[in-house]
Formats: C-alpha cells, sequence, structure tokens
C-alpha cells in the first residue's frame, strides 16, 4: 500500500488539473472536426483513447520531470517533499515506471489512424525534454505550450487523416493559454527559483504580470475567433465566446495575486473549467 500511495504521489494522480489541461487540446481538436452525423459511438471511443493517454502521458512526464528536477525540487519548500527528490523513490524505479506508463500509452495510440501515431511520436522528445528548458530561456512556458496543446493537432488528424493550416490557428492560440496559465502557476515558486538560478516567465514578467497575461490570452481568443469563423460555426458559439473572455480576463487577469501563492494555485485551476467550457462552446457552434 506505500508504494502504491507513493506512485500516486509520484504521477500526481490526485491532482488531475494537470491531466486534464492536456486533454482538454485533445478533445476540441477532435471535437471541431468530427462529423456528428455519423456514429457517434466512435466520437465517445476516441475521448476514452485521449483521456486515457493523456493521464498515463502526464503521469510519466511528471517522473521526467521530477528525475530531471530532483536536485532543484530539494531546494524548493513546495517540491521538497516529492517521492524522488525526498529520496523515497529511486531514479531507478522511476525510470520503470515511466517505461511502463509509456508502453500503456502506445497500445491507447496503435488504436488511431498512421498518421496521428506518427505525430503523436514525433511529439516525444518534446515531451520529456520540457524540464530541462528553465535552464536556458526564461521561456519554458512556451515550450510547454507547445508540448501540452499538441492535442489540438491529434485531435483533428484522429479524424481527418492530415493536417489543414485551419486548426493550427486554434493550435497557436492554445499555446499563448498555456503561457498564460502556467506562468500565473510559476508565481508560486519564484522567489525560491530565483534563488537557485531557475529561469520562467513567471520572474521575466514578474514586475507587469498582468499585462503579460493578458496580452497572451487575447491571443489565444483571437485564435477562437478565428477558428469560429473558419469553421463556419452558428452565431451561438460566438455569444458564448464572451463567457470565454470573461473567464480569462474578470476571472483570471483581474483577480489575480501574483504574493498570493493560494491566488496563483485557484486561478491556475480554474483553467480545467474554461477548458470544459470551451469544449461545450465548441459542441453548440456546431448544432
Amino acid at each position: 500500500m506505500k508504494q502504491i500511495n507513493l506512485f500516486i504521489e509520484l504521477t500526481r494522480l490526485r491532482k488531475p488539473i494537470g491531466f486534464m489541461l492536456l486533454f482538454w487540446p485533445c478533445l476540441w481538436g477532435l471535437t471541431i472536426a468530427y462529423d456528428f452525423s455519423q456514429n457517434i459511438n466512435t466520437y465517445f471511443f476516441y475521448v476514452f483513447l485521449f483521456l486515457t493517454g493523456s493521464i498515463l502521458m502526464r503521469s510519466a512526464g511528471c517522473i521526467i520531470n521530477d528525475i530531471m528536477d530532483k536536485n532543484f525540487d530539494k531546494k524548493v519548500k513546495r517540491t521538497k517533499n516529492r517521492p524522488i527528490a525526498s529520496g523515497k523513490i529511486s531514479i531507478r524505479l522511476g525510470f520503470i515506471y515511466a517505461i511502463i506508463l509509456c508502453f500503456l500509452a502506445f497500445l491507447i495510440l496503435i488504436n488511431f489512424n498512421k498518421f496521428t501515431i506518427l505525430l503523436a511520436i514525433a511529439s516525444m522528445p518534446l515531451a520529456f525534454t520540457y524540464p530541462l528548458m528553465k535552464r536556458f530561456t526564461y521561456w519554458p512556458q512556451i515550450y510547454l505550450g507547445i508540448t501540452f496543446n499538441y492535442g489540438v493537432i491529434l485531435g483533428w488528424t484522429s479524424i481527418n487523416g492530415q493536417l489543414d493550416f485551419i486548426i493550427f490557428f486554434l493550435y497557436i492560440g492554445a499555446i499563448f493559454w498555456t503561457l498564460g496559465y502556467d506562468t500565473i502557476y510559476g508565481f508560486q515558486d519564484m522567489k525560491d527559483d530565483e534563488i537557485i538560478g531557475v529561469k520562467s516567465a513567471s520572474i521575466k514578467f514578474k514586475n507587469n504580470p498582468k499585462k503579460f497575461i493578458f496580452t497572451s490570452y487575447l491571443i489565444f481568443i483571437i485564435s477562437i475567433v478565428v477558428i469560429g469563423n473558419l469553421m463556419d460555426f452558428n452565431n451561438f458559439y460566438f455569444l458564448l465566446s464572451i463567457l470565454l473572455v470573461y473567464h480569462l480576463i474578470f476571472m483570471q487577469v483581474k483577480k489575480l495575486n501574483i504574493n498570493s501563492s493560494e491566488n496563483c494555485l485557484n486561478i491556475f485551476r480554474s483553467n480545467n473549467l474554461f477548458g470544459f467550457l470551451f469544449f461545450i462552446t465548441i459542441i453548440i457552434g456546431k448544432i
């Protein structure tokens, strides 16, 4: 039982926000591409595959992240008790867990078409090198956005079997969504990160955080409008988009207090609700 609890702690399974933020872009891309006049069972099957894959890959990513950041995590109050940083789980066992999780994720992946399989495999280096970025650049959140929102493209190609410029508008916008919410998340560790020499957008824009996050979210909002026009969604899509704008600008940017870790964490977590709201907006936009 102790090892099971340590595994759950290692993979953050008690914190579903991580895999949900990986899952929502997959669901957005899938829902935008899917023809709901066809067999709905296929749609729900793909939803299950993407959700399961998101949980497995996020869990594997957490392990690799903790292995690479072991020495940093020991020096940060929020992360010093993580299983690998505290020595409760060895690096060797961590790698074994990660390999098993990746193998299970591959079994999920092979249910898709060949093009989607190849694209997903091509993204693996991105997923496992993200922890290195904060050693070299103040923009690790951009790298995370490229990785975390790759599911937008995979959701699209799982149905269409090919790439299209349309979906790239949403993909690029979603990258800036991640840039915004992960910068908010990073404010929790900003003081410790500055001491140990870790870089982030949170540190770079600490003197004017709201303007930076507003700009990031604005780019995402523009992409939402563009994708709605390109896909010829109905007027309800654009009306509901006002709710999305309200959530990002007034519920996040306006209420942000970078000096409160609790405030930053709560705002970060609210992006799970945003992911759901945008999903519903897409569904209604296609009716």
